[in-house]
């Protein structure tokens, strides 16, 4: 707010005013607040305390307490779901974080056709992935064309019908499928890298790795940071490519923690137990996502 000549009121008005205005925008602010916490944290705290009782579908509710969590520790499919989605988010994540730190080195810099290189190496984010999923079943089948590329290596046949290269098969797809969002935001990340810094470190005679590695690399800390959370999340919560390629078969070589949340609360009903899978997996992910902020995101 000003004053009649254009000036805006100094000292214990001026506080006053602040104060009026930030009251009047937190009002227009409120209603989407209320909105989004509604929306957001409910449906979380709702499955939460859905976790402590025993829910079916003819909305019958009876309290369990952790009934729920000590049963999951004691489900051997809990822990086999448990091992598939570790192994592929230690495999995938780091991959798919790489192969966009590539990517995105290679397409930073306009060159002729460099947009319709970004264009083509984020076209599988925005795929569907069951229509992409459907044709890597084809792609991974004994008589596509994987299993042709392979068989010089004694891996032919099909990957989806294995239980060793099941979860490989599935890591590729996802990988694949990610990789162009990582690319994406490290491209916007690297704009910011001082352009002189990386001239003076060429005229001293830098290869490529070198200023990658002693200027490129500080830059673009809190950007893996923030890549390596969504990632780790999103790998932790695979499951429409399982889903269209496996249905977490063969012999439940592929069954992952989404996977038996699923199951548990869609094909059985048995809602609580499915939402103690659910806070299971909120509380892993959680854990995963400080450590990362202290390997990786810890700033000085």
């Amino acid at each position: 707010m000003t004053t009649a000549t254009g000036k805006r009121p100094a000292g214990p008005v001026a506080r006053v005013l602040a104060r009026r205005e930030a009251r009047v925008a937190l009002l227009f602010v409120l209603p989407a607040f209320l909105l989004f916490l509604a929306f957001r944290f409910g449906p979380s705290i709702a499955g939460v305390a859905l976790s402590l009782f025993d829910y079916d579908i003819s909305g019958e509710i009876a309290w369990r307490g952790l009934d729920h969590f000590q049963r999951l520790v004691a489900d051997p499919l809990f822990w086999r779901a448990l091992g598939t989605t570790v192994v592929y988010t230690v495999f995938a994540v780091p991959i798919s974080l790489v192969l966009s730190t590539v990517m995105a080195l290679g397409v930073r810099r306009a060159f002729r056709g460099s947009r319709f290189f970004r264009s083509i190496f984020f076209l599988p984010v925005i795929t569907s992935l069951v229509l992409a999923g459907s044709i890597f079943v084809w792609i991974f089948s004994a008589n596509g064309p994987w299993s042709a590329l392979m068989a010089p290596l004694g891996l032919g046949g099909s990957w989806l019908g294995s239980t060793v290269l099941v979860i490989p098969a599935i890591i590729v797809v996802g990988v694949w499928s990610r990789f162009g969002y990582g690319m994406m935001i490290l491209i916007a990340a690297m704009q910011d890298v001082p352009r002189e810094l990386e001239e003076a470190a060429l005229v001293d005679g830098a290869n490529g790795w070198q200023r990658f590695r002693a200027i490129i690399l500080p830059h673009l800390r809190p950007t893996f940071f923030f890549l390596a959370v969504i990632e780790t999340t999103a790998a932790f919560q695979v499951f429409d490519v399982i889903y269209v390629m496996t249905q977490g078969g063969p012999a439940n070589a592929s069954y992952s923690l989404v996977y038996l949340l699923y199951d548990q609360g869609f094909k059985y009903f048995d809602y609580g137990y499915a939402a103690a899978v659910g806070v299971a997996l909120f509380a892993m992910t959680l854990v995963v996502a400080l450590i990362q902020r202290l390997v990786i995101g810890k700033q000085k």
